[in-house]
């Protein structure tokens, strides 16, 4: 049997996207993964080679003024030796964001890691979930309670520090490391099977 390799790239500026980042870290673990977790703005030549290796690579970063923070940014300019060599090429992606606001113009950082992803030649994994609290009978504590579909998507609190981080959020983010893990070891074995 494969174990696929899930790597999450990822800047948290206040703590609130490491809660995301440690839910899909345990959402891909459940699933058989082996995990890491990469803080970009602290990445070593090690943890460059270990995403060189990953089948999945997930996408993180704190929704700031509409797109990615700056660290991110810096990351992702930093991937354009790999995106030359293709050495990211056919390799599974996914995304997850947080912010204050409902909104926040998360949606545009999902994209921006779309569009990364994209570049680099990998394949794009969507949260696979329907939007939740989006009627009488459904509630905040709804999976996907946003209603994202590109990535998983969290609003927490401006005045509430790591904590503040709603359940329903970190289970969308499990979620996704799960699906992630699951699409990861369906292409390992589908690699092996060609």
């Amino acid at each position: 049997m494969t174990t696929p390799v899930v790597s999450i790239a990822y800047h948290s500026g206040f703590g609130h996207t490491a809660v995301l980042a440690e839910a899909v870290r345990a959402g891909a673990a459940d699933a058989g993964a082996e995990v890491h977790l990469i803080k970009v703005d602290e990445i070593t030549d090690e943890q460059w080679e270990t995403l060189d290796r990953s089948d999945a690579i997930v996408f993180g970063s704190p929704t700031y003024m509409g797109t990615a923070s700056g660290a991110f940014h810096v990351f992702a300019e930093g991937t354009s030796g790999r995106w030359y060599t293709r050495a990211w090429q056919d390799k599974l992606a996914a995304g997850f964001t947080n912010s204050a606001s409902k909104s926040g113009d998360k949606l545009h950082t999902l994209q921006f890691f779309q569009t990364l992803a994209a570049q680099h030649g990998m394949s794009w994994v969507s949260l696979g979930l329907l939007p939740g609290w989006n009627a009488s009978t459904a509630s905040e504590n709804d999976l996907n309670r946003l209603g994202f579909f590109a990535g998983a998507a969290a609003q927490s609190n401006n005045d509430q520090g790591p904590e503040g981080v709603h359940k329903a959020d970190i289970a969308t983010a499990e979620h996704l490391g799960r699906r992630v893990a699951e699409t990861a070891l369906v292409f390992a074995r589908g690699r092996i099977a060609a």
